[in-house]
């Protein structure tokens, strides 16, 4: 048995990005923060699937460089090898629960260059 608080922990980039709040033994989960204007790395993972739950604020996922936006109780499903990439182009804070599985011990993200993002285009 765990039992943590969000609060215990802080986020890779000071008051934004991911934080974890578990890693393993089976899987590892997490909240991450995104401001209105900030983005997280476009990147995939070689071994793991991660799963995200929208809690706060809307913005754009891109998988494998397609635009999905999200809005909160959505729900976006990444398999190894699909990149995602986040943009909060909103004006408001964007919130989200991720879990990747399963929990390896080591960093299978491969960091890519960013998709081509085009305004207007769905």
């Amino acid at each position: 048995m765990k039992k943590v608080h969000e609060s215990d922990f802080e986020y890779r980039f000071g008051d934004n990005g991911p934080k974890y709040l578990t890693k393993g033994p089976n899987i590892d989960l997490g909240i991450v923060v995104l401001k209105p204007g900030q983005d997280f790395q476009n990147h995939y993972h070689t071994t793991c699937e991660e799963v995200f739950y929208i809690l706060e604020g809307n913005i754009d996922f891109y998988i494998n460089n397609q635009r999905y936006p999200v809005q909160p109780g959505d729900m976006i499903q990444c398999s190894p090898g699909d990149s995602h990439y986040l943009i909060n182009t909103s004006t408001a804070p964007f919130k989200a629960v991720f879990i990747k599985s399963p929990h390896i011990g080591v960093n299978d993200s491969v960091a890519i260059d960013a998709p081509i993002i085009t305004k207007g285009v769905e």
